[in-house]
């Protein structure tokens, strides 16, 4: 299949590229950034240097694909996806701009109305283990949030269950800063984002209505960055409706994922990871859900850890656009990780 990708230039734009320009049942048509109209790919990310001939293009330029991966920043999405439905292709949407199927959630998550409601009905949350039976004949597919996507897959299973009890569940997160994008601004300089432990949304981060989309449950999320360049790990405390032990999570959560290729239950009694760390997940499309009874507090601990460029965006895209072309779901995403690293 002949793909694009829009926005090509970023951190995003770069993990897609990666994994496209391998992928055995692809041929990369075009690259678009106005920023780098010209330049060799490489130039952005020198781990393609002598792996592609392709040069950035200016978007204007962007012609018809079989596929196309849009990797533009919140915002920018909602126009352009028309035009591309319009030429008869699939859109592979990895910005916010059509993951909520209520577009009143658009003015309080995102500042502004969504201009094109009439396509939210067309798009499918971007997530196969939820909804993968959808993304086979999908027209738009809204690839979730890194932060959600760890947050809903640790949490859907007590969901699932019936043990989430009544309140708020409290979402901590952590990430790290290639998730702010490549210009994430002053905050992102070194001298300013070396050594910390940041809350920068401690409420209102706009993950909170995908979770709460896909969980049906309230959500209270805070959100912290610390030092690491990928990352995310998801701290759910849900309060729990019955008392529940290890043996019956151990079930929940293999019923939920025990036939899934791309997530892993992880709840050891020793060893140095005991439960998800993404560390060892940086690169691969692999997300690790891991659990812990607290009788003390009355609440069930989940975890979700994952490669917030990867799972959490152009990992998962891959594998939703393998599933919606007929591909093997697995084809091009089959990196295991390194350790130590």
């Amino acid at each position: 299949m002949k793909v694009a990708v829009v926005g090509g230039s970023g951190f995003v734009g770069g993990e897609l590229l990666r994994l496209l320009v391998r992928h055995p049942d692809v041929e990369v048509v075009q690259v678009t950034s106005d920023s780098m109209a010209g330049q060799a790919v490489s130039r952005a990310h020198p781990n393609l240097r002598k792996v592609s001939p392709l040069r950035f293009t200016p978007h204007a330029s962007l012609g018809r694909a079989d596929a196309t991966f849009v990797a533009t920043p919140h915002g920018e999405s909602m126009e352009r996806v028309p035009e591309l439905l319009h030429s008869g292709g699939l859109v592979i949407d990895l910005s916010a701009d059509y993951r909520l199927h209520d577009p009143e959630q658009y003015p309080t998550y995102y500042g502004r109305p969504h201009p094109h409601p009439d396509l939210l009905p067309k798009s499918v949350y971007g997530l196969p283990e939820l909804h993968r039976d959808e993304l086979r004949t999908a027209a738009i597919i809204a690839v979730p949030g890194c932060i959600a996507t760890a947050s809903i897959l640790a949490l859907r299973p007590l969901v699932a269950a019936g043990w989430v009890g009544a309140g708020p569940v409290v979402v901590d997160a952590k990430s790290g800063s290639s998730a702010s994008g490549r210009d994430a601004g002053p905050a992102g300089l070194h001298a300013e984002r070396s050594g910390v432990m940041r809350a920068y949304a401690p409420t209102g981060h706009r993950h909170t209505a995908e979770i709460e989309q896909e969980t049906g449950v309230p959500v209270a999320l805070s959100c912290h960055g610390v030092e690491a360049v990928r990352g995310v790990l998801a701290t759910v405390h849900a309060p729990a409706a019955q008392p529940v032990d290890d043996k019956a999570l151990w079930r929940a959560y293999r019923a939920a994922y025990g036939e899934e290729p791309f997530v892993r239950i992880v709840h050891e009694a020793d060893g140095v990871y005991r439960e998800p760390e993404p560390k060892i997940l940086a690169g691969t499309n692999l997300c690790e859900v891991g659990f812990a009874v607290d009788p003390h507090a009355q609440r069930i601990v989940a975890l979700g850890a994952l490669d917030n460029l990867m799972k959490g965006a152009a990992g998962g895209a891959v594998q939703c656009f393998n599933l919606r072309a007929g591909f093997p779901e697995t084809t091009g995403l089959d990196f295991l990780g390194l350790h130590p690293i």
